[in-house]
């Protein structure tokens, strides 16, 4: 009799593994009391929620999520926005904290070992596939496509692959691939990034994320960990490994990547500096952003506070409160200001006679009268003073607040509290 084929999608046979233990050092402040996944992004939803939103809508049903660096506020999120995954109907979502399980003075030493010490965590699941996927990266993208590659290529392992300008690639992991999409060097931070077959302009850098089947990960894992010289790192021993020793296949993002009918061109950003942090949030203001949160057929999942409507008041001349071209969030009030290309996250008070443009305000933020900001990133529960004026004179900024070389100004609790 011949075997039954089963039609159902890989995707509900595989692990989603995200590596969330990272501090975002490139973030400043904005990450001295939060890791970088746990960072809001786009008004209500937290970066790691990409990355958790787009394996939900593949079809995936099991998650892991490795947190070490100032976890709280992450574990917090995760605990109230993704409990609605059910172990009586084969779903489970496990938050696996650096915990000491190899030996009682060694925290995760690297990528591949936030994955070898949860290892026995990982089996008792059982699933065939395992994806391996960076929790701080913002974009849509179906992980089923990489996974049907992965099984009709015959790969030892499968890498997401961003085709970028050649020489915009030196700060990737990037690939040489032949004209069969087959890996031949991977290589970190190359200062000459090798070129793709027949388009020597552009270079594929790796996005972090890697599909295998369990079983070989497993063993490739135990290798790594018995090798004393070795890192415990996918990119710089892993990856390489495979590579070398076996079958490894680049799938391009551009293949797989969701988009609406909005969105052109393949949306991925690291929003891993402030300059970059800012002008993604900036971005979403646009008439047409390059990313539709809007898509309900990818809808972007996070915990959603309970909150009154946002709100709008007092309309006479000076003191008129409007906004333009402007995400709020619910909870938030304008009262008697003006707010341009702005993002307000959820909470926000901004009081009569101020002005704000081009700000990212992150939750539960307090403006006071008659404050005007401009190109600013205020971390949550800042309170604004009265007629504080930041985006106007550069020196000044840079003496009391973080200011980077694109002029955008980073405004946390201690540098207001140290302006006495």
């Amino acid at each position: 009799m011949a075997e039954k084929k089963s039609h159902a999608p890989l995707s509900r046979d595989t692990m989603a593994y995200v590596l969330a233990g990272g501090r975002g050092s490139r973030l400043m402040e904005l990450t001295d009391r939060r890791a970088k996944p746990a960072v809001p992004f786009g008004g209500k939803s937290r970066i790691i929620d990409f990355a958790l939103s787009n394996a939900l809508n593949s079809g995936i049903r099991r998650f892991a999520v490795a947190t070490q660096y100032k976890a709280h506020s992450l574990i917090r999120h995760m605990q109230r926005g993704w409990n609605f995954l059910r172990p009586e109907r084969n779903e489970g979502f496990d938050i696996l904290p650096a915990s000491q399980r190899v030996s009682e003075d060694q925290w995760y030493a690297g990528t591949a070992d936030a994955v070898y010490q949860n290892l026995d965590i990982i089996l008792t699941s059982k699933p065939r596939f395992i994806i391996i996927l960076a929790g701080d990266h913002i974009y849509k993208m179906d992980y089923e496509l990489m996974l049907q590659q992965h099984v009709n290529s015959g790969a030892d392992v499968t890498i997401g692959c961003l085709e970028v300008p050649r020489m915009e690639a030196v700060g990737f992991g990037v690939m040489a691939i032949n004209e069969k999409f087959q890996i031949t060097a991977f290589v970190e931070k190359p200062k000459d990034p090798p070129h793709v077959p027949g388009n020597p302009d552009v270079a594929l850098a790796s996005m972090g994320i890697y599909v295998f089947e369990t079983d070989f990960l497993a063993g490739l894992l135990r290798r790594d960990a018995a090798d004393k010289k070795s890192s415990r790192d996918f990119g710089k021993d892993i990856i390489p490994y495979v590579v070398k020793n076996g079958k490894a296949i680049a799938h391009l993002f551009s293949q797989s990547c969701v988009r609406s009918d909005l969105e052109g061109e393949p949306y991925w950003r690291d929003v891993g500096t402030v300059d970059a942090y800012w002008e993604a949030n900036v971005d979403l203001t646009a008439t047409v952003p390059a990313l539709d949160l809007y898509d309900q057929d990818w809808p972007i999942w996070t915990y959603s506070e309970v909150t009154p409507p946002a709100k709008f008041v007092h309309d006479t001349e000076g003191r008129r409160g409007v906004a333009i071209s402007s995400l709020v969030s619910g909870g938030c009030i304008v009262s008697g200001a003006a707010i341009r290309d702005t993002l307000l996250f959820t909470g926000v008070r901004v009081n009569s006679f101020s002005n704000l443009e081009s700000a990212v305000v992150l939750p539960r933020v307090t403006i006071g009268r008659n404050a005007s900001l401009k190109r600013v990133v205020i971390d949550s529960d800042v309170v604004i003073p009265e007629g504080l004026v930041v985006g106007e004179d550069p020196e000044l900024d840079a003496k009391r607040f973080r200011r980077t070389e694109n002029g955008v100004v980073l405004i946390t609790k201690p540098m207001i509290d140290r302006l006495g």
